[in-house]
């Protein structure tokens, strides 16, 4: 296990210490040639006093991530034990519809999405001669908004999914005592639902929060033209140069980078292999 480990960490170790590196040495040996004449700190010195601030695009990064990751866990655990605990007609296919939304890719919406942002939705009907606007123009193009809505709707389907195959297998033991008690819906979902729910929360708020932390695409359609907008990932991206002169500066910056999901995921690895599990074994 530790060997996997091991290996596992290396990748991020030679991270660091190319962050280090001059580019001379970078470009002569591998990281594993280490020379203490060698290191410098004159690259995270250029990461920082960049002209598109990595600490600004950081900000950036966590103003995306944070209500992109949170936003899709409160909606989806209370439609998942809806769906799981709750009879109402048509539960079936709408949990069904929901679910199937899985087989959309979200490149087929990046067009129709950033229309909206620019101008809003609006529905003609033809035969009334009418139009009626769906979404209001909200001029949401090149903000940080317009990226953390795409990716908490595209997270929703996924989540919805993953904890309602965690809460549909909780004893019904529980829930039939909280309901002699005179617990109500909000009551159970609010005292045992989530508490016994933890661990699939953060296995997804992890993946979450991975996802759209080193998300280019998305970022890079709905705020790319905005420098007061762009999340690390971007920056990055443009820093090497037009004709990748500064390659040597990128080590340094992909550690930054890399630095904050690193200590998001071990501070919730104790719930990482109990949250992948949902679902999987009956309780």
């Amino acid at each position: 296990m530790w060997s996997i480990v091991a290996i596992w960490t290396l990748p991020t170790v030679g991270l660091f210490v190319s962050g280090f590196r001059q580019r001379d040495a970078q470009r002569r040996t591998g990281w594993w040639n280490l020379r203490l004449g060698d290191l410098t700190g004159d690259n995270y010195d250029a990461v920082f006093s960049a002209r598109d601030s990595l600490t600004t695009s950081l900000l950036n990064s966590f103003a995306i991530a944070i209500p992109a990751t949170i936003i899709p866990i409160a909606i989806a655990a209370i439609a998942a034990y809806g769906f799981a605990w709750m009879d109402f007609p048509g539960r079936r296919v709408l949990f069904m519809g929901t679910v199937s939304l899985l087989a959309v890719p979200l490149q087929v919406a990046l067009i129709p999405l950033l229309q909206m942002f620019v101008g809003g939705a609006h529905l003609s009907l033809p035969l009334f001669n009418k139009t009626i606007t769906v979404v209001p123009d909200l001029n949401l193009v090149n903000t940080t908004t317009a990226v953390w809505i795409t990716h908490a709707g595209f997270a929703m389907p996924f989540a919805v999914f993953l904890f309602h195959s965690y809460i549909s297998n909780l004893p019904r033991d529980l829930f039939e005592a909280a309901r002699i008690d005179g617990a109500g819906h909000f009551d159970i979902f609010w005292r045992l639902v989530l508490p016994l729910s933890l661990p699939v929360l953060a296995a997804f708020g992890t993946f979450q929060f991975l996802w759209t932390w080193n998300d280019y695409l998305i970022a890079n359609t709905f705020a790319g033209t905005n420098p007061d907008a762009r999340p690390t990932t971007i920056i990055i991206a443009n820093l090497a140069g037009a004709f990748g002169q500064n390659e040597h500066l990128l080590p340094a910056a992909g550690f930054v980078q890399a630095f904050f999901p690193l200590v998001v995921f071990f501070a919730l690895q104790r719930y990482f292999i109990r949250g992948i599990l949902a679902g999987s074994i009956k309780q």
